[in-house]
């Protein structure tokens, strides 16, 4: 099974495009393709970004999905690392991602992230996945 550290971006765009690469990636992990690996920063990101009333999902579909990655993924408690990152919100992610030992980081937004090989976009993780 593969792990990976899914960045909030991810479940956003496809909760908002049930039909894009984003969307595929959630359906993957809710077929436990993917092992989401997560810390409590990470959980509440997502609970903070996608209870926001612009996206206007509903709680119905934000909690069992968030319940699903806690309940089947793995928990991390990573130590902080020395790299600078332009936005510090991405950083908890690849704090994770390190911590867990991941296969891969699926952001949509790599240019926040250290040029790394198993940081991906979601093309490039349905790429190698197929």
């Amino acid at each position: 099974m593969i792990k990976a550290v899914i960045d909030t971006n991810i479940l956003v765009s496809g909760l908002i495009n049930p039909n894009g690469n984003p969307a595929k990636i959630i359906n993957m992990i809710l077929n436990s393709d993917i092992n989401v690996i997560y810390d409590s920063r990470i959980i509440e990101e997502y609970y903070n970004v996608l209870k926001r009333d612009k996206f206007s999902f509903s709680g119905d579909l934000i909690v069992p999905l968030l319940e699903f990655i806690q309940n089947e993924g793995i928990s991390v408690t990573p130590g902080p690392v020395k790299l600078k990152f332009h936005d510090t919100d991405d950083k908890k992610f690849y704090e994770a991602a390190l911590a867990g030992e991941a296969d891969f980081l699926i952001t949509g937004n790599k240019k926040h992230y250290p040029k790394e090989k198993f940081i991906v976009n979601p093309a490039e993780f349905l790429d190698f996945c197929f």
